[in-house]
């Protein structure tokens, strides 16, 4: 048996090992062929060279989180002992923060296919994403827009997506549009809250520096040096996408986020961000990110739960019955 001994001086212990070790503990579930050790700002492990080179490895990227982030949750424990530490280091070497929020809060991508899309919103006028639930594919783009704001490359921030289904019947929901559509624009309000004080947000809305507002009114439109994000993309039409992109003027970015496997349709009604997505990749431009389950940051469950779909909807597929 080999033993391997790794300084953590560099962090705070306590969010490194957590309170009472609760933290630690979770490590050590994790590495179950590991005899590992906490004693003062040391860690010892032991076990066979190839276990210990693994372990040397999630240290390097639990210590670059902590020094980094200064906190440590769960799910990062999960998302870091499951990840590649190249893709991780490699991150490391680089300041990649989008914005600063409320209180200093950093807000940076988190995975590397997130990065991926960053760097294909600095890149192109137009980029579509796609991705499931959770995997930050609208966060992202929201902060890539606040960024924008606050470096005065954009005037406004643009947000739109269609709302109650693909038909905006919007007619029957009690109050005035802004009261109409609230209710699918939170996720919207709630990254723009993460990334600016509510006063400032308000104050935006107030002004038309931050516009929200459905897909049908979108009709008609030049929008010029303004971040755009069409949110829940799955759910237009062909013509509705066609109509929104058409609205790109001078100095734009435009950013198209979607779940395909959400499509909320009629059956013979194609989803327009398919339709995109499978005539628009060639175009320079534009660029095209899929995220994955891997990119999944909510819930260690959530990622879980879309595997589990995933490998359902495959195997229903392959069956006889869907064949015929």
């Amino acid at each position: 048996m080999q033993q391997k001994e790794i300084s953590i001086q560099s962090v705070d212990p306590l969010i490194l090992l957590g309170n009472d070790n609760e933290k630690w503990r979770l490590i050590q579930k994790q590495l179950p062929a590991l005899k590992l050790i906490a004693r003062g700002d040391t860690i010892i492990a032991k076990g066979s060279l190839e276990d210990l080179g693994r372990f040397d490895e999630v240290m390097r990227m639990l210590l670059w989180h902590v020094e980094r982030y200064q906190k440590l949750s769960d799910d990062d424990i999960y998302r870091l002992l499951n990840a590649d530490e190249s893709d991780v280091l490699r991150q490391s070497k680089k300041d990649d923060t989008l914005v600063f929020g409320p209180g200093g809060h950093r807000i940076a991508a988190r995975t590397p296919n997130q990065q991926v899309l960053v760097d294909s919103i600095r890149a192109n006028d137009m980029t579509f994403a796609v991705g499931p639930a959770g995997t930050g594919k609208t966060y992202t783009a929201v902060a890539m827009a606040v960024s924008a704001l606050k470096e005065k490359r954009v005037r406004k921030i643009v947000l739109t997506r269609p709302a109650v289904e693909a038909g905006e019947n919007l007619g029957f929901l009690p109050g005035d549009l802004k009261e109409k559509l609230d209710p699918y624009l939170q996720p919207l309000y709630d990254a723009l809250t993460d990334m600016l004080p509510f006063e400032k947000v308000a104050d935006h809305l107030e002004k038309g520096v931050i516009e929200i507002a459905p897909l049908a009114f979108m009709r008609g439109r030049t929008l010029d040096k303004a971040f755009v994000i069409l949110d829940e993309a799955q759910n237009t039409t062909v013509a509705q996408m066609k109509m929104f992109l058409t609205r790109m003027g001078r100095d734009a970015k435009f950013a198209i986020t979607g779940d395909v496997s959400q499509v909320d349709l009629p059956r013979q009604q194609m989803s327009g961000l398919l339709y995109a997505q499978r005539n628009l990749k060639d175009i320079e431009g534009i660029g095209m990110v899929q995220l994955t389950g891997e990119d999944v940051i909510r819930h260690r469950l959530v990622r879980a739960v879309i595997h589990a779909f995933e490998v359902a909807d495959a195997a229903q597929k392959d069956s006889p019955r869907t064949k015929s």
